[in-house]
């Protein structure tokens, strides 16, 4: 774990400016939510949307397409909508393809959705069409919308009583690499303790270009603040820096996370749990790589016969990565597993293949003791917020920085491979002493305490949320206030 000295930062003033004015005797303040149609991008916003229809008398609209509306529905976890009632609106698009993901290829970000990504430009008009109508009944409007589809903020600044906050679905950390890289400057200069990262392989030419001119189009509008998905007790010192110059630019920052639930009341549990039940505490290591990672048929029989070696319990969720449209027919082969690989591990070892598991539940069960993960941003604040440590395996996009966050600052985690060598497959003599590194050795039990003070300090954030009041999430409180602030 390392103890970050910051340089090359101006100092600034404490955060004192997300002090908020008292709030409007109406009611009548509307949230209009637009996330991104990617996984877990829908389910951070969703998860935000499902929090603040809770607060005072907010109307929350979450606003998509049909298919990623539906999308949320079916895939979202602690959703009660008598509790947390939530307005979908299904916006138009254009037909876009849906080709399957490639494993193949070197760089591992799911360039097969963007189709997709492109696709959602057509929603400016039809949101902008709604933004107007929601207008004329609501004395103030506030819109939340992902970074990357800012063409809302744009709409926004042309509604007199609209304002707009950009949510950031990435930690603290990757946002600070990513603003401090895109002035050009060397971002390990930032914190010289960490070890250099490069950018290559992160993302496509073509998503960049899509990101390049949609952060024009947010230039061009008036944003009034950010919010990211983050805490204190997992960022608290990079959240310090950006909100002070030259990340600020001057707008309010709040970390309103953990958005995902810390406890589910579910009458009827998922297979994979009742599973987990029959096995000791902290015993089972979960593998999964969420929804946007492709791997090789090489690369599946490797982790199969690394978990199976390493004589560990382990639960290994194993999907293809979602497509565009994931409720469209498609002629799907699915991930093979080594022959007899079933039946050699029954009893110590469970495959859900191709299918969807409650992951918040997985690493909420006391049998949980380690997740081998991608270091999407979801699954990382879901495993802090358990007080799992993570065997880190990232494979594009913020995830690389991510890993670093988990392993090198927190010091709750391993590194499965080393970016540098992300074209390699990883071999089952990898895959097995990792698991065995997290699992059985004294640096498994040493990151299992500091994930479960971590995991007891995040929970204590939320936890009056999830008894029924709203005294949690101060962050989250702050920001209702300012945006039901009297005029």
């Amino acid at each position: 774990m390392v103890r970050l000295t910051v340089t090359n930062a101006q100092n600034m003033d404490d955060i004192s400016s997300n002090k908020d004015t008292s709030p409007a005797p109406e009611a009548a303040v509307a949230v209009v939510v637009v996330p991104f149609p990617a996984q877990g991008h829908l389910n951070q916003l969703f998860h935000l949307s499902r929090l603040l229809s809770r607060r005072g008398r907010l109307s929350v609209h979450f606003v998509g397409t049909a298919t990623h509306n539906r999308q949320v529905r079916l895939r979202v976890h602690g959703w009660d909508p008598h509790r947390h009632p939530v307005r979908f609106h299904d916006l138009p698009t254009p037909p876009f393809t849906s080709p399957p993901p490639d494993p193949t290829t070197p760089i591992k970000f799911p360039a097969h959705l963007q189709p997709t990504f492109e696709a959602s430009d057509a929603l400016r008009g039809p949101f902008a069409d709604l933004l107007r109508a929601i207008s004329k009944t609501s004395p103030r409007v506030v819109v939340v919308h992902d970074a990357l589809m800012s063409f809302a903020a744009r709409e926004a600044s042309l509604v007199p009583n609209a304002e707009a906050y950009a949510f950031h679905s990435v930690s603290a950390f990757a946002s600070l690499f990513f603003q401090y890289e895109s002035r050009g400057a060397n971002a390990s200069a930032l914190f010289p303790e960490l070890p250099k990262l490069s950018t290559d392989g992160c993302f496509t030419d073509t998503f960049m270009d899509l990101v390049r001119r949609r952060h024009r189009m947010t230039e061009a509008a008036s944003v009034s603040g950010r919010l990211l998905n983050t805490c204190r007790p997992m960022e608290g010192q990079f959240l310090d820096l950006l909100a002070r110059e030259p990340f600020a630019h001057d707008k309010k920052l709040w970390a309103v996370g953990p958005l995902n639930p810390i406890k589910i009341g579910r009458p009827a549990r998922h297979e994979c749990l009742k599973w987990l039940d029959k096995h000791p505490p902290k015993s089972v290591m979960y593998v999964s790589f969420g929804t946007t990672s492709s791997l090789s048929e090489e690369q599946v029989r490797e982790i199969a016969i690394g978990l199976e070696r390493s004589g560990q319990r382990f639960l290994w969720v194993l999907r293809e990565a979602d497509r565009g449209d994931i409720f469209a027919d498609h002629d799907k082969e699915g991930l093979r597993l080594p022959d007899e690989y079933e039946r050699r591990v029954r009893g110590w070892g469970l495959v859900v293949l191709d299918g969807w598991a409650p992951q918040v539940e997985i690493l909420r069960h006391e049998s949980t003791g380690g997740f081998m993960s991608h270091c999407g941003w979801n699954s990382c604040v879901e495993s802090l917020s358990m007080g799992v440590p993570i065997a880190a395996w990232p494979m594009h996009s913020d995830q690389p920085r991510n890993a670093m966050l988990v392993t090198e600052v927190l010091g709750v985690g391993v590194t499965v491979r080393e970016w540098g060598r992300r074209g390699e497959v990883v071999r089952a003599k990898a895959v097995e002493e990792v698991v065995r590194r997290v699992m059985v050795y004294e640096e498994g039990r040493e990151m299992r305490r500091r994930a479960d003070e971590i995991g007891v300090a995040v929970r204590g954030v939320a936890a009056a949320e999830e008894g029924g009041g709203c005294g949690g999430h101060a962050e989250l409180d702050c920001f209702v206030a300012h945006i039901t602030r009297r005029v």
